[in-house]
Parts: structure tokens; sequence; C-alpha cells
């Protein structure tokens, strides 16, 4: 292979090409977490006949320029893009590839671009698609510990840290309940010039990731992502020639971060199925519409990404906590399931029967409620956790909506659980958590309507749930239908 770094406008550019033949078809990485950490991935597409090209964003690692995330990646993407169509060893066909921040870098080409200098093929995994995305649920409840995780690792650094935010815990565990939250960069001890911006980002909506491309995509996701909802949303959106859906039982890491449902049948070889897609999508061979796969967890099974179940409700035998108190001094903690039995409730808990045969779950689950708050501001968290048999507790999913309700006056509503692709074996008992809190992953409602980034005073929130009117709907599969093959759905 031939391998050589030049520099684009400032910006440190890697460039491996196969042995032989050419012109090649080009893959363009752009990151911020250090091109040289993709040096395996450049070898595999350059065995596999691509030009492959790694770039360090502006202002980061070796690129020149200032770090600021999201702002200059279309026009930097875009020159980078129109770089590698004019060199002699490319044919002038180019696929934008990247995962989580890289994921956007290359959906900016596809929407920014879609003529001249654009992607003619895109794949997005863990997509992070925005500040706001990132920052906050679609609710607006803010995602506090990933991002100042994310911030203290990379923001307004040239280098990375990743283990910054750890090492500042260690000297402070207490160090995100300090308030305000708008405080975190002096805490860290030094200086995060772009933190305020993180959260006064606002979130766009999803039919913005409709815009006419004529790339067609792969976007690839873990069930246990926490972009999960946003890489599914993102293929259900796109407005391009075809698009390409895997969902696995995998983290952040996709194939490298297998969640506890995972089965050996769910070890996909990504960079074989990347290249074979490519070829397709390049050669305008991909069937138009939108497929795909996913992984049912907790079986070997993979069915058709279109594939959901129907609504049913389970019943729930309310546990404690009908009556509780959020109190933010002293808030339901996001990083165990152990549920505190004595004390002041500070949650409401309910459970259902086990089952008394397996269930599929596939498909969007929600929690519908009768509750109130005698605070004028409140956030409601709903947290899904399986029991098995054996005794071991597993969260399942996660849903938050933020309200501002009168106080003391009941209110009906329904907080979103995201998509769920589960098995679940006979014996199984779920539990229900409505909590007002879920800290530290994220911050806390000071329920007195300040803004809880700059918040400093914190106060509690009484709560009552009205538990006959609770109602878990979850899509059960009534029937399997024919299992399939990821590549199966992917190389069509």
């Amino acid at each position: 292979m031939t391998a050589f770094t030049v520099t684009l406008d400032g910006l440190a550019t890697d460039i491996r090409l196969p042995d032989h033949g050419g012109p090649f078809p080009a893959v363009l990485v752009r990151t911020p977490y250090d091109r040289l950490r993709h040096g395996a991935e450049l070898r595999g597409w350059a065995r596999r006949g691509f030009a492959a090209v790694a770039q360090d964003v502006r202002g980061r690692h070796a690129s020149a320029g200032e770090w600021r995330p999201y702002r200059n990646e279309a026009a930097d993407g875009a020159a980078a893009a129109r770089w590698v169509r004019g060199q002699t060893w490319s044919d002038g066909r180019l696929v934008a590839a990247g995962a989580s921040y890289a994921a956007y870098c290359a959906l900016v080409l596809a929407w920014e671009e879609p003529v001249a200098g654009g992607a003619d093929a895109v794949i997005a995994a863990v997509p992070a698609l925005g500040i706001a995305e990132t920052a906050r649920e679609p609710s607006g409840v803010e995602r506090l510990a990933a991002r100042a995780g994310w911030w203290a690792a990379h923001g307004d650094r040239r280098d990375s840290d990743e283990r910054a935010l750890d090492k500042a815990l260690a000297t402070d565990p207490g160090l995100l309940a300090h308030t305000p939250v708008s405080g975190l960069p002096a805490r860290l001890g030094r200086a995060l010039p772009s933190w305020p911006g993180v959260w006064r980002a606002v979130r766009g909506p999803v039919d913005a990731w409709s815009r006419p491309t004529g790339s067609p995509l792969l976007a690839v996701g873990g069930h246990h992502d926490h972009f999960a909802r946003e890489t599914v949303a993102l293929w259900r959106h796109w407005n391009g020639p075809s698009a390409r859906l895997l969902m696995g039982p995998w983290d952040h890491r996709l194939t490298a971060g297998p969640g506890a449902d995972a089965r050996p049948r769910h070890r996909v070889r990504l960079g074989e199925l990347y290249a074979d897609w490519t070829r397709l999508a390049l050669a305008g061979k991909t069937a138009t519409g939108h497929h795909g796969a996913v992984a049912l967890g907790g079986s070997p099974l993979w069915l058709p990404a279109g594939t959901a179940g129907e609504p049913h409700s389970h019943a729930l035998r309310p546990l404690r906590g009908a009556s509780f108190t959020a109190d933010p001094e002293r808030p339901a903690h996001s990083g165990t399931l152990t549920v505190p039995t004595g004390g002041v409730p500070d949650r409401c808990l309910l459970v259902t029967p086990p089952l008394t045969r397996p269930l599929d779950i596939l498909g969007a689950a929600e929690v519908r409620l009768r509750a109130t708050a005698w605070t004028p501001h409140a956030d409601w968290f709903a947290r899904l956790v399986a029991l098995a048999p054996g005794g071991t507790a597993e969260r399942l999913a996660l849903g938050t909506v933020r309200r501002a309700d009168q106080p003391g006056r009941p209110a009906e509503f329904t907080v979103p659980l995201g998509r769920l692709a589960r098995r679940l074996a006979a014996g199984t008992r779920l539990r229900l958590e409505i909590t007002g809190h879920h800290f530290p992953a994220h911050a806390r409602n000071p329920h007195s309507g300040d803004d809880p980034v700059t918040a400093t005073r914190l106060l509690p929130s009484r709560r009552e749930v009205d538990t006959g009117r609770v109602a878990l709907r979850l899509p059960a599969l009534r029937s399997l239908p024919a299992p399939t093959d990821p590549a199966t759905e992917i190389l069509r």
C-alpha cells in the first residue's frame, strides 16, 4: 500500500492507496478524535480497493485553526471532498463515512453539498447530529454526565484527555452536584469558553434530517447507544435514493461493545459489510426505499427493520411511592438499579407479574400517566427494568418529559421510552420506576422555574402518581416474521 500525508488548508490529512490498479473510489473520514487512530480502518478500506482518507477537523490534533464543534464541518468537508475528487488516484466517486461526531461530518456533505463537492454515499454510525441534539433529550432535559465528560475530554483543546472527568471526579466525587451547572469549567480547573453555548443551542425538528440528497445512506446504531433514537430517526427521514439501517444489541462502540442481550449471531463483520454496501451504492445498485435489519436482543434473531409489534398494555402492581418527593438535593441516582427501601420515597415503584411465556418486544414503547406535581416545573422520568427469574436486574429503557403544569392539579401525559428490540424470558418481571430525577446522567430540575443550567436554588417537589392509571404499553410481536440475515437486508 502507498501511504502519505498532506495538509489541506491547514488540515492534516492521511491517505492510503491500494497496492495495484487505480484510479479508485475514495472513502473520506473527518474526525476530531485524531486521524492517527484510523490507521487500521484506512488499511482495511485500501485492502478492499478503496482510496482511504482520514482528516483531523479544524483546530484538532495536527490541524491548524480554532476548534469550534459543528461550525466548520460543511465547508471544510466540501473542500476536502473536492480535493480528493481532483487527484489522479481518484476515479471521482466519494463515500463520506464516520461514527459519532465523524458521522455528522459525513452527513453534512450530503445535506449541505448535495451536488458539487458532496458525497456519493454516506455511512453514518451512532451519529451525533448536533450540539443541542447531543446535549438534550427531545423533551429538553439536559444530558449532564455525557456532555460534561465529552467537553472535559475534548472541548476547547487541541488534543484529548479521555479520562479528564474521571480524574476530576476522583478528586471531587460531588463535582457534578455543585451548582450551577454552568460553573463546571471552574471546577475542572480549566477554561471551557464553549460550555455555555452547549446549553444555548436549540434542537432542530427531526424532519430537518429529510433534506433532499442524492446520496444513499447506511445508518448503523446500537440498542444501548445513547443516540439510538437519532439513528433510527435519521434512517426513517432520509430523503435520498435509498436508506439502510443496521441496529444491533450494542453500545456506542457498536460490535466492540455488546450488551448483555447480545448473542453470537450478532457479531457482524462491519468492515466487510461496509465495503460490500459501498460498492453497490457507488454502482447505483441499491434498491430504492428504506430497508434494514434489527437484532432482537436476547435471541439469535435478526428481523427486517420495518417490523413492529402491536401496542399491548401490561398490568402493574404498585409497590411503593404513590406519593413521593423529588428532592434535587437527594436525587434518584442514574448509576445504580438498586432501589432504596427506607426513608421518604424518592420514586414510585410498580411491577408486573412474572411473564407466563417469552415476550418479544419490537418497536416504540411508552408509559401513560396521570400524575401531579406541587411545583410549577417538573421533570418526569420513567425507567423500565427487567428482573430476571435468577434475580438479576437490567435496564431496558428510559424516557423523560419536562412539564409545566398548574401545581397540585393532576395531568395526564405520555413518557416515550424509545424503541425496544428484546426477547424477555418466561418468569421475567418488569419494574417501572417513576421519578423526578435521573442524576447525574441528567441535570436536576430545580423546580423553581429557573434554568437548570444556571440555577443555584433547588426546591423539593412533592409528587403523586395515580397508580391505577399508569399504563405500560409495549410493542409485542404476536407472531415472529421470517427472520433475515443482516447482509441480505443491507445489500439489496
